[in-house]
């Protein structure tokens, strides 16, 4: 099953570091990419620009409205994922386990539904 993984922090922990302090994190970024490909399991991968770049599009009353930023306002924000393909929730969430920050940050774990089957 492919599973997505959803990587939430506190933006600030990313925004107020030096490229010295992001690179071991980012080198333990790259560990666990190298190694879910080399095990089958690596379907994708990324990181996002800060909140501050996001635009909203919602549909209200069958028309667009855009907006600047996020929907919520939230001290941890959607940083990143990671598309895997697991076995089941055991090995979803031992992937998540290894997944690099700083600080406190929270990995949501969710299988990608196939509606072509």
């Amino acid at each position: 099953m492919i599973y997505l993984l959803m990587i939430y922090a506190n933006e600030a922990d990313w925004t107020t570091k030096t490229e010295a302090e992001m690179a071991p994190i980012m080198a333990e970024h790259e560990r666990l990419e190298r190694d879910l490909r080399s095990a089958g399991k690596y379907k994708g991968c990324g990181g996002l620009a800060p909140t501050s770049s996001a635009t909203t599009l919602r549909i209200q009353s069958g028309k667009p409205i855009v907006t600047d930023g996020p929907f919520a306002e939230t001290k941890e924000a959607f940083g990143g994922y990671y598309l895997v393909d697991a076995k089941d929730l055991d090995e979803a969430l031992s992937f998540a386990g290894r997944i690099p920050g700083f600080g406190n940050r929270a990995v949501e774990i969710r299988p990608v539904l196939d509606f072509r089957t």
